[in-house]
């Protein structure tokens, strides 16, 4: 029997409480454990990846869902409905919600949260919410690691929301087996999309607020983007071809079409093979991110107090020196490989 998750249970203590196998309880379905863990992830706590190295094994068998769309959409309403229809299915969920950041606290506002309340009870249904801190496209430094934690935990079905930017809806892809793009009539996001490329990266598009004047145009005018860039694109019958679905949160409205069309989706990417390479590119993305984050860590960490990187800073800042070199002349103490 899973234990109910403690929401004061907030503390991170690497020295004594990392030592205590926080992987292994989660294995067990101990909730409280993944709650502390994901504390850890947000929090960078040392001793955090040794956790999720015990984890990683397990992983793999959630199917991760992305969804975005710009503020004001409707995004959480119509995710909780969806995470109702998912749990009348019989399915667990795990849910990432990526706050935007407080700018006092550096926190998140944890609105979004506030209005999925109504699963708080349910055990199968995990909720967490995190800080974007100014991380790229409305995503968290965090997220992926999370994504792992929750689906080691057991979780069939994993929701990312992430915060409404134009550059929200290409990120999140990239970490995503399926992207839903959420619209409402009026917003004018059908021209945004052309703009930014989304048509490329959204598997789903979903007309939030159908009850409102002009949401069957929306739909039309994305079923004919999307027929025309299948054109432009000499696509096969090997391709998925993005759906249109029309919801209103309020009123359940599309939701369970919605739900089908996420496991359509799946079931298309499995037998074509396409879940297995989009898992490979998100492998190397995770890992290329993992080197990234690493090397800057260690080179913060090694030059943060050092007297050589204050005299370089106050070269660039007297035009001295150009920061491209200066940056080249620290790198060069960590690796072979000069920079040019």
């Amino acid at each position: 029997m899973r234990k109910k998750a403690n929401k004061g249970f907030n503390e991170c203590l690497p020295g004594k409480d990392m030592s205590m196998g926080l992987a292994k309880k989660i294995l067990e379905g101990d909730i409280q454990a993944a709650a502390r863990l994901l504390n850890c992830i947000e929090d960078e706590v040392q001793g955090t990846n040794e956790e999720l190295k015990e984890l990683y094994p397990y992983t793999g068998k959630a199917y991760v869902v992305g969804l975005t769309g710009s503020a004001g959409v409707g995004k959480s309403t119509l995710i909780n409905v969806f995470i109702k229809d998912l749990r009348k299915k019989g399915l667990t969920v795990g849910v990432i919600v990526i706050d935007p950041t407080s700018p006092f606290t550096g926190g998140a506002i944890l609105g979004d949260r506030l209005r999925m309340q109504g699963h708080s009870l349910d055990q199968e249904v995990f909720i967490r919410s995190v800080a974007t801190r100014g991380w790229k496209g409305g995503l968290s430094k965090a997220t992926i690691g999370m994504i792992h934690v929750m689906d080691a935990l057991g979780k069939d079905i994993i929701l990312v929301e992430t915060v409404g930017t134009g550059q929200g809806e290409i990120e999140v892809s990239k970490i995503s087996d399926a992207c839903v793009i959420i619209l409402s009539p009026g917003a004018g996001d059908e021209v945004q999309m052309m703009k930014a490329g989304i048509l490329e990266v959204a598997d789903i598009f979903v007309v939030n607020k159908a009850d409102k004047e002009g949401a069957a145009e929306v739909k039309l005018k994305l079923e004919g983007m999307i027929y025309s860039r299948s054109l432009a694109a000499s696509s096969t019958l090997s391709e998925w071809k993005p759906k249109v679905i029309l919801t209103n949160a309020l009123g359940d409205k599309g939701i369970e079409e919605l739900t089908e069309s996420v496991f359509e989706h799946r079931n298309f990417l499995t037998a074509t093979g396409e879940l297995e390479k989009r898992r490979q590119e998100r492998a190397r993305t995770e890992l290329m991110d993992t080197i990234k984050n690493s090397v800057e860590k260690h080179i913060y960490q090694a030059t943060s107090k050092d007297a050589y990187l204050e005299e370089l800073v106050n070269k660039v800042a007297s035009r001295e020196v150009d920061p491209y070199t200066a940056a080249s002349k620290i790198l060069r103490t960590f690796t072979p490989i000069v920079m040019n």
